[in-house]
């Protein structure tokens, strides 16, 4: 029987940060260059968009560290300069690229306030202590925050991010307890096709 092949990994790769872990937290996204001199626009992530070089250098997705000059708002993005980012060409190719900081450069947020971060993969348990399933994600899609709760047979659903609906977050005991709605997790009847009995 032949030994098993070892496979060395990719050039560079191995001494990248694992900035999708824990330990980080996304503070924003790179939306495209602005202008011709290296600016680039900033999806901010923070409360105050302006923050998003409050907290120093930050890490890419690719490995990269850079430092933010905030400029200015306009729209929903901020206005950024790049130490030795100088021209469009390099501005564009930082595109699509998050940042990073590590969790230990924020502030510990007020009561009832939570980073996203801290609560990602947290236990959702109900008022009895029942397993719902996990926080997969939390979104805003207009109506305030939504915490995605994926369940462990698979799927998931989502759920209000309220008092109401979620009334106790404890980062240190490492859950979240949720008093779903009523019938949350009904499915609509499908009502049959409209050509039927013509």
């Amino acid at each position: 029987m032949a030994a098993p092949t070892k496979i060395a990994p990719k050039p560079g790769t191995a001494a990248l940060p694992a900035v999708d872990g824990p330990g980080y937290v996304c503070i924003g996204a790179v939306a495209g260059a602005h202008g011709i001199r290296g600016e680039v626009k900033v999806k901010p992530f923070t409360e105050d968009p302006l923050a998003v070089g409050d907290y120093g250098p930050v890490l890419t997705n690719k490995g990269l560290t850079l430092e933010l000059q905030p400029l200015r708002v306009q729209g929903t993005a901020v206005v950024v300069r790049i130490d030795g980012v100088d021209d469009r060409n390099k501005a564009e190719a930082l595109r699509g690229q998050r940042l990073y900081v590590p969790r230990a450069a924020l502030p510990e947020p007020d009561e009832d306030e939570f980073y996203h971060a801290d609560l990602l993969g947290l236990p959702v348990v109900d008022g009895t202590g029942n397993r719902l399933g996990t926080v997969a994600t939390i979104q805003d899609f207009g109506a305030g925050d939504m915490i995605e709760v994926a369940f462990d047979e698979g799927g998931s659903a989502f759920l209000p991010f309220t008092r109401e609906v979620v009334p106790t977050v404890d980062i240190k005991a490492g859950h979240l307890v949720a008093v779903p709605p009523e019938g949350w997790l009904d499915v609509p009847e499908e009502k049959g096709d409209k050509g039927e009995g013509a």
